[in-house]
């Protein structure tokens, strides 16, 4: 994995932009000390590391405006960072870089019941938004399997999903606005709490920027009112191109769960191991959870335990109470941090149409063997998000390299059967060069016309999305301009 070479002249310019910055920023929130920086030298993606420059956290727009606004004027590339809970490498720095931290800005600014409407400052942990208006009957809908730990930043600059995204949705489908500084520190408000909010719609290009265009200091977010009931039914198959085949034919069927898990033996392990959520020992298992009265449940389940029953599942196990749903979900919100317990892995992040995943589980299945790397599937198979968990051995050389040829594969598969490189974790670096296998020449340079517009100087996070080589004209003026 390839980064541009630091800017000579930036690093030359380090006490004068510290001494600017701590003009606008308390002491406390200047981090320029080597040592200390090292704390923000990679997010999720560990394989690759590289300390910033500086690290600031702001705890305001004000105070981010404050930054930008300096960083613009010494010609500082600035790389935004959430809870650095990205698994695409959003979040690497450079060494001529100031990370740009939103943990500080956390607090809820204003919540309204009557148009269903919280609005809150990035910083804030996906979880406390549900938790911050939960007691009152509402939640709200995205839940990436990380909601403990990640920032509302992360999630709109990643347009992040969770298990729940078949009903709900992703972050695009639950954010109504963003208060938005540029590069230049000028701030903008985008959208608003309501439909049809006056003034471009430019919504659907901020979420999912990854950073790019702007740092996102607040945002109005839709919140909805808790479900009457939910349950759960957990299936398990002894085919994982079985398990896949029943997963297409409930959505055929018509039938809208607001969630379908899918997870593989080698994830079902690790989980048991780890959690101990008394799953059955079989190949693959599906999770699907429905919501509504309980009348509304009663039919639901029926009709897709109907279907299950076409594949011959070896467990059909319906929830009968709170405990029992609480035992179905525990193994699949444990998966990552089970899998990390046995080995290093690479988690991936393709989408492909759900009719293609018997397809594309027996190819990977087959990769699997050709790589001689074990693959662990878990992932929201209701809208086709793959999370392969291909397993490494960080320590054996040769082995990372191996396992991103791997990764890099099972993303051209995606691409093959009519998906695309990522559902919910962003490109970032990580699928930062297969942008050429989705993209041609012109694709590529209509989505980076836009940034030139946002950030024409290319200093917000420039390393990142779109492949070096395409990109390299636009940095070399950035860097020549300094």
């Amino acid at each position: 994995m390839e980064m541009p070479i630091p800017n000579a002249a930036v690093l030359a310019r380090k006490d004068r932009v510290v001494a600017r910055l701590l003009q606008v920023l308390p002491a406390d929130a200047v981090i320029s000390d080597v040592a200390e920086t090292r704390a923000y030298e990679c997010d999720a993606l560990t394989a690759y590391k590289c300390a910033p420059m500086v690290a600031v956290l702001p705890a305001s727009t004000q105070e981010v405006s404050d930054v930008l606004r300096i960083c613009h004027e010494e010609g500082v590339p600035v790389v935004p960072r959430g809870s650095g809970t990205s698994l695409a490498g959003g979040a690497l720095p450079t060494a001529d870089c100031v990370i740009l931290g939103v943990a500080r800005m956390n607090d809820v600014i204003e919540t309204d019941y009557a148009n269903r409407i919280i609005r809150v400052q990035t910083g804030r942990t996906n979880l406390s938004v549900t938790g911050a208006v939960e007691e009152d009957g509402f939640f709200y809908a995205p839940d990436p399997s990380s909601q403990l730990a990640c920032a509302i930043a992360g999630n709109i600059a990643m347009n992040s999903g969770g298990a729940h995204c078949l009903k709900y949705g992703v972050t695009t489908n639950n954010l109504m606005g963003v208060t938005l500084v540029q590069m230049d520190g000028t701030v903008v408000e985008i959208g608003g709490g309501y439909l049809d909010a006056g003034g471009l719609d430019l919504l659907g290009v901020i979420c999912g920027s990854e950073g790019q265009l702007g740092v996102v200091t607040e945002a109005t977010l839709r919140i909805l009112h808790k479900p009457e009931g939910a349950r759960p039914v957990l299936m398990g198959f002894d085919d994982n191109e079985v398990a896949g085949a029943c997963v297409s034919n409930i959505i055929k069927a018509g039938v809208l769960p607001v969630a379908i898990e899918f997870m593989d033996r080698p994830c079902i392990e690790a989980t048991e191991a780890f959690a101990g959520a008394g799953y059955p020992d079989c190949e693959a298992l599906l999770i699907v959870e429905v919501e509504g009265s309980d009348a509304e449940i009663d039919d639901q389940l029926a009709r897709i335990m109907e279907i299950a029953r076409r594949h011959n599942p070896v467990e059909l196990r319906e929830s009968k109470s709170p405990e029992e749903s609480a035992r179905i979900w525990l193994g699949r919100k444990s998966a990552f941090g089970a899998m990390g317990q046995i080995n290093d892995y690479i988690c991936l992040d393709g989408t492909i149409p759900v009719s293609s995943l018997p397809f594309v589980l027996r190819r990977i299945g087959e990769m699997s063997a050709e790589y001689g790397l074990r693959v662990g599937n878990v992932f929201h198979a209701g809208d086709g998000n793959m999370h392969p968990l291909i397993l490494f051995d960080a320590n054996k050389p040769g082995d990372l390299e191996l396992c991103e040829a791997f990764g890099a594969e099972v993303l051209k598969l995606c691409v093959e059967v009519g998906g695309c490189l990522t559902g919910e974790h962003g490109v970032g670096i990580e699928k930062r060069d297969l942008m050429h296998v989705q993209y041609n020449k012109d694709d590529l340079e209509a989505q980076m016309a836009v940034k030139d517009v946002f950030d024409p100087q290319w200093l917000l996070n420039p390393a990142k999305v779109f492949p070096l080589d395409a990109s390299d004209a636009r940095r070399r003026i950035e860097m020549a301009a300094q």
